[in-house]
């Protein structure tokens, strides 16, 4: 009688175990965090479909600039941003203060290593702007106007402090 074949959970473990190394590399948390993704993507996919919405012929440049400033600030702002703490409490532990009106936390597990993190949470951020030019173009472009706005008044107001700073 030959070896039975590893099950799958064998192979999965094992790929785990060889790719961390002495580092710990939630894997299984991050298949999950893709598969979420992947699923609200198909999920506006196929709302789209049944409503007869369809993506825009093509972005203009502002709206790809409203996006950009927009993905930009709203994960800046679900990341590092006091208020939104709350949100992130359950999956991160706070450090202490990272910059201006800005706190650092350490993930604890996959999903706080998204919420911590504005670069990951970008991709997201992003997404539900593309997805909301499907289906509320017009509302998206508002909040990207509004959220541009901020970005825009948090780099005046980095610029007036240094000026100030060196001012003095």
């Amino acid at each position: 009688m030959g070896v039975a074949p590893a099950s799958m959970t064998d192979i999965l473990e094992q790929t785990e175990q060889a790719y961390q190394g002495d580092h710990h590399r939630p894997l299984g948390g991050y298949v999950r965090i893709l598969a979420a993704y992947g699923g609200v993507v198909a999920a506006a996919a196929a709302a789209a479909a049944i409503t007869g919405r369809r993506p825009p012929e093509r972005i203009s440049v502002m709206d790809l600039v409203l996006m950009a400033c927009c993905t930009h600030k709203a994960s800046r702002r679900l990341a590092k941003d006091p208020v939104t703490s709350p949100i992130r409490a359950p999956f991160t532990r706070y450090e202490g203060e990272s910059g201006p009106a800005e706190v650092q936390e350490a993930p604890r597990g996959p999903i706080g290593e998204l919420l911590a993190c504005p670069f990951c949470l970008a991709q997201w951020t992003a997404t539900g702007y593309a997805i909301g030019m499907v289906f509320a173009p017009r509302v998206t472009r508002l909040a990207g106007a509004t959220m541009t706005a901020v970005a825009v008044s948090d780099w005046l107001q980095l610029a007036y402090a240094k000026l100030m700073k060196s001012a003095s």
